[in-house]
């Protein structure tokens, strides 16, 4: 659930139909089962993943994460791990995109899907990525298998949509969308749940979809 949430998160742009389909054909090649591909393929296997790509998300990136994540989940058991180094959530998705790239043969162009803080961005795919995994609802949604980071301390998954929305309903003030409008909507919805913030972002996001 961790490896098709966080592949399923990066390839997160477009309409949802087709990243459902991009996800599926994906996991097909792994056959079905992420965890003991990631962990057991050989190199040759990785062949079947050159006709991969979806939009920017071309058949070298695909080949990296293959990399990464064989030599992440070869030496830990989850990946929350790579979340946990630093004292905000800022530091945190600095140190995972550095981590992520710590290999000596990281592709330059492979970076861009690894978004971070330290570039302003608003890394919506990671914090979408990390309420799945952080979260525990009823709905299926947020699956809840963390522990060591707190829900109180996710940040809002910040695109366009919600951007909107949240600017309509005067919960930003902040002109640009990036990083620190992040911090800012997400302290905005922290009054209305301290413990749970990001919470609100069913409704955000529903409500951008449902406009005319």
């Amino acid at each position: 659930m961790e490896i098709t949430g966080f592949w399923t998160a990066v390839l997160a742009w477009g309409q949802r139909k087709t990243i459902i389909q991009k996800a599926n054909a994906l996991f097909a090649l792994m056959g079905e089962s992420p965890y003991e591909f990631i962990v057991n393929h050989q190199e040759p296997e990785r062949q079947r993943f050159l006709e991969f790509k979806h939009r920017t998300f071309q058949s070298l990136d695909t080949l990296y994460f293959l990399s990464f994540l064989q030599h992440h989940y070869r030496n830990h058991d989850s990946l929350e791990v790579a979340f946990l180094q630093g004292n905000t959530m800022a530091e945190r998705l600095i140190n995972f995109q550095e981590y992520f790239f710590s290999l000596p043969y990281a592709p330059s162009r492979t970076r861009k899907h690894i978004p971070s803080p330290a570039r302003q961005s608003t890394c919506k795919r990671l914090n979408m990525y990390l309420r799945w995994m952080v979260r525990r609802d009823t709905s299926g949604v947020d699956f809840g298998l963390w522990s060591r980071i707190k829900p109180s301390e996710l940040k809002i998954p910040l695109d366009v949509h919600v951007d909107r929305v949240a600017r309509n309903l005067q919960l930003i003030d902040r002109k640009r969308t990036d990083w620190v409008t992040v911090l800012e909507l997400t302290d905005r919805l922290r009054q209305f749940d301290p413990l749970d913030p990001v919470k609100y972002d069913f409704a955000l996001f529903g409500s951008a979809t449902m406009e005319p």
